[in-house]
Formats: C-alpha cells, structure tokens, sequence
C-alpha cells in the first residue's frame, strides 16, 4: 500500500488526471483474512482520496473452503463471487465512494445502555435494510446518544428504563 500510495503521490505531483482503480489480490485462505487485507490496502487508500475504483482478487495460492465470515457480517452469501462484490461494495461504503446501503451508527455500548443494542439492531436493521444512503442511528442512552448521532437521518435512543426517543434529524419525532 505505501508503494501505491507514493506511486499516486508522484502521479499527483506530475498533475496526471487519470482515472485509477486500485486492484488488489489476496493470497490468504480465510474470509476474516481477505476482508482485512481488501479492507486495509484499499480503504486506507481511498480514504486519502486516492483511487477512483477498486477490483479485488484472488491469487492462485488463495483457497477458501467457506465464504462466512466468523465476524458480525449481515450479508449472506452463496459463494466467492457474491462475497467478493458484498466485500468491494462495503469497503465502498465505508470509505463514502459509493452509498449502495443503508448506513447504520451505533454506540458502542457501555453501563447507560437500556436495552439489547445488538438485538435492537438487528430488528431495526431487519426492516430497514432497503433504504439506500440512509443513516440510522441506534444509540444505547440519550447521555451521548443524541450528539453521537448528529448526522443520521433518523435515530433511535435509549432516554429511560423501557423508554426510547425516535428522532428525525436532530429533531425528537416520539417519545415512547
């Protein structure tokens, strides 16, 4: 990756306007393992603003016997080809290439939340996974929850023991 980036560093400097997709292969056997290593030579990359694109691949040597992914992962997939495409367009989202989903911010948890974030979030993505470039906050206390979630479309905050508030924006909508 510090090649690639010197590389367009110089590419910049010489005023090159050409298009680069970032094409990355893996020589690892796990999904985790390819995720990581798609993740950390391209995102790091596109992050900085450099890559117009990405391809990813597999080396000859890479072998995967399963394509689940043993980490949290919300998109099934059948077989290496759908993982791949799922991996590309997700390392495009995080990194604001390309909005293809619906965005999800959530706390992290800690002694002020209210309820099962994790099951609460599945639910909520359970319903909403459709909705294309829209951020959904699920914020586990209203202590932090309201300013964590300053930039989402629509929120869903723990205020009380059994209580939550949904918010439009930055704007209280229900309070149940």
């Amino acid at each position: 990756m510090q090649s690639v980036r010197r590389m367009l560093i110089e590419f910049m400097n010489r005023e090159f306007m050409n298009p680069v997709v970032l094409m990355t292969d893996s020589s690892w056997h796990t999904p985790d393992e390819h995720l990581i290593h798609f993740a950390t030579e391209t995102g790091a990359l596109l992050l900085d603003g450099m890559g117009d694109g990405i391809c990813l691949g597999y080396s000859s040597k890479a072998a995967m016997d399963t394509v689940k992914a043993k980490g949290r992962t919300y998109l099934p997939v059948n077989d290496i080809y759908q993982f791949t495409n799922n991996t590309a367009f997700s390392i495009l989202q995080a990194t604001r290439t390309r909005i293809s989903k619906t965005e999800y911010i959530s706390c992290p948890s800690c002694g002020r939340t209210l309820f099962d974030l994790q099951e609460t979030t599945a639910k909520i993505r359970a319903v909403t996974h459709h909705l294309k470039g829209v951020k959904i906050a699920i914020m586990g206390c209203i202590v932090n929850g309201p300013g964590e979630m300053a930039d989402a479309d629509f929120g869903y905050v723990g205020s009380g023991p059994g209580k939550i508030t949904l918010y439009k924006g930055k704007e209280v909508i229900k309070k149940m």
